[in-house]
């Protein structure tokens, strides 16, 4: 029996941008293999026309003490991890109180706060039904390289939930916008930030249509209400093409644009 249910994109993803579709839900390891996988949608721009996708059922939404090890299904929050850790005492996830999305999402991104980030705890993956250790599974600054669906990920325990690590993270964040986003939009380069640049070319705060670049950071990807993705996308080959033009720098895309002509498959 196959299972779909009804999303609409521009209700479910926090940017709010994209179409209603009938998402393939995965209940087991069997799904399409032409399809992407989304989590919450928070770090995505869909087009009107996007490839297939399919998301996690809530079965994969758990979290267990097992073998010494804190075992995470890949559909679960990030806020109930860090609820789970400060019950149990367990340290080095309060970073993810401040990040939106699912740990499956967190994991393909290696989503992080500076230096914290969620491959330096993690011990190994459930991939289709086989556990990879950490070693195995290329990683770096806000990618990981994966050929499947990610169910399940096993991560070492250390005590010492910090309260005050949640304030410190706080703070953190504090210089980011309220307002509709898809999150950083582009990775910062080695030894600059995105941010710096894009203010430098003088997009901070300009705005094509209703999506623009936030004037309170400008690396946030914004929508002020009834953006499209082609508002968007010319706001974000805007920004591109002026860094390069000014400094020779190849901005690479943090958000993910998922379109008709998307060529690899499971890819987020």
């Amino acid at each position: 029996m196959r299972h779909y249910k009804t999303i609409d994109f521009s209700r479910y993803a926090s940017i709010k941008i994209g179409p209603t579709l009938e998402v393939w839900v995965i209940e087991d390891e069997h799904y399409p293999q032409d399809a992407y996988i989304i989590g919450g949608a928070n770090n995505v721009l869909l087009s009107p026309t996007p490839p297939p996708l399919m998301v996690l059922s809530k079965a994969y939404d758990y979290i267990k003490i097992e073998n010494g090890r804190l075992v995470i299904g890949a559909a679960t929050p990030g806020g109930k991890v860090v609820s789970f850790c400060k019950r149990h005492n367990i340290a080095n996830f309060e970073f993810m109180a401040h990040l939106p999305g699912t740990v499956g999402g967190m994991i393909k991104m290696n989503a992080g706060l500076k230096e914290w980030e969620i491959f330096n705890y993690l011990y190994a993956l459930k991939l289709d039904g086989d556990y990879y250790l950490k070693e195995h599974i290329p990683h770096g600054y806000r990618y990981c390289h994966l050929e499947g669906v990610v169910f399940e990920a096993h991560f070492n325990i250390e005590e010492g939930f910090q309260t005050q690590r949640l304030e410190m993270f706080r703070s953190m964040r504090s210089n980011q916008p309220k307002a509709l986003s898809a999150g950083s939009c582009f990775k910062n380069p080695t030894g600059d930030h995105a941010g710096r640049l894009i203010e430098a070319v003088g997009l901070k705060g300009w705005r094509h249509g209703a999506v623009g670049f936030s004037a309170v950071h400008a690396n946030f990807l914004v929508n002020y209400g009834g953006g499209t993705f082609d508002d968007a996308m010319y706001v974000i080959s805007l920004a591109q093409q002026r860094v390069a033009e000014t400094f020779g720098i190849v901005l690479d895309k943090e958000i993910i644009v998922l379109h008709e002509n998307c060529q690899s498959k499971r890819d987020i």
